[in-house]
């Protein structure tokens, strides 16, 4: 099974063997199986008997995916390291160390009828948000004709960016089939899947993914950085609130930033504009509040769509939910204020 490359802060590697990262955080040695009617279940046991679970509310700021099918999760917790299952209900059905874990995944996994198809669309939210952000986004897209619509969890805020691209690979890379591979970033989530890449670009194993990139859609991007983190960056709430990744959107964009690459695909760009940007003083106008259209700029980008929305909300805008589906089937961008219908 292929590994994670390019993982550092001092652990250790014996989990490079599963392909996932961070590594060395756990110690325990057994399963434990969360059931609210069950209490020694069974490895072997039919779906049907299978317990229930824990309800969760899915990780939002603590757990990041490694693993994912169909709603299916592997999830690692930020802070403790230790690693749980979560069921399509987001129930925990097991939780422990991660090569027990991933036993189950791999059992659950297999108990998921799917058909094999050949194109996916990852989700990636941004910076203090969750999944949730971008789940009408997703349904949208799944009406027009996407089989696979991916949504990555991630805790935005309790890790470095390198770290949320290493998760974001993991998932990606253990997807089965060759699928072609489309991204709709929102925000810091765009700075992730560029990462991403630029991690592909520098391993022979990652060429196999760059040429199965399709089309990227990218909403309210900090493709410059963030003129708000650099300005709040200095203080210890700003760091306390939004974590390490936040950091690196302000004071420590300049190394971040030889790390993104520009992807090698078609991409689109849409920024967000309201008069209400001009009453933020920590940004330059004109704005969605939170990030200027002149920091969503990136090289050789042709593609791009100004629309009247603000940052935490530009992907519930219907005219973006319909350039975003037709770009990634192939569609150019409309022209700025002219929506298209769909």
């Amino acid at each position: 099974m292929p590994g994670v490359v390019g993982i550092s802060n001092g652990r250790s590697s014996g989990e490079r063997r599963y392909g996932l990262y961070p590594k060395g955080y756990c110690t325990g040695a057994d399963i434990r199986f969360e059931s609210t009617t069950m209490n020694e279940p069974t490895l072997g046991a039919s779906p049907q008997k299978r317990p229930r679970g824990i309800p969760t509310l899915g990780g939002k700021q603590l757990w990041t995916d490694f693993r994912w099918w169909h709603g299916l999760r592997l999830q690692q917790n930020q802070l403790t390291g230790h690693w749980r299952v979560l069921s399509q209900q987001n129930r925990r059905v097991a939780s422990g160390d991660l090569r027990t874990c991933l036993l189950v995944f791999r059992e659950h996994r297999a108990a998921i009828p799917a058909n094999p198809t050949d194109r996916v669309v990852v989700l990636v939210h941004g910076l203090m948000r969750t999944s949730a952000s971008l789940k009408r986004l997703g349904r949208y897209l799944a009406t027009q004709g996407w089989p696979m619509v991916v949504d990555f969890r991630y805790a935005s805020s309790r890790a470095t960016i390198t770290r949320h691209s290493a998760a974001l690979r993991a998932v990606i890379q253990h997807l089965p089939g060759q699928p072609r591979l489309s991204f709709v970033g929102h925000s810091m989530g765009n700075i992730v899947i560029r990462h991403m890449i630029g991690d592909w670009q520098q391993t022979a194993t990652g060429q196999n993914f760059l040429r199965r990139l399709n089309r990227i859609v990218m909403l309210a991007p900090p493709n410059q950085g963030a003129a708000i983190a650099r300005a709040l960056g200095y203080t210890g709430l700003f760091q306390l609130i939004t974590g390490p990744a936040g950091t690196q959107l302000g004071s420590g964009w300049p190394e971040i930033q030889s790390r993104l690459a520009i992807p090698p695909c078609p991409v689109a760009i849409i920024a967000g504009s309201t008069t209400l940007g001009r009453w933020n003083p920590l940004v330059p106008a004109p704005s969605d509040l939170v990030v200027a259209v002149e920091e969503t700029s990136l090289p050789n980008t042709k593609d791009r769509l100004i629309v009247p929305a603000i940052h935490s909300l530009i992907m519930e805008n219907k005219q973006v939910q319909n350039a975003t589906a037709q770009f990634l089937d192939g569609m150019p961008l409309p022209a700025s204020g002219t929506p298209r219908a769909n």
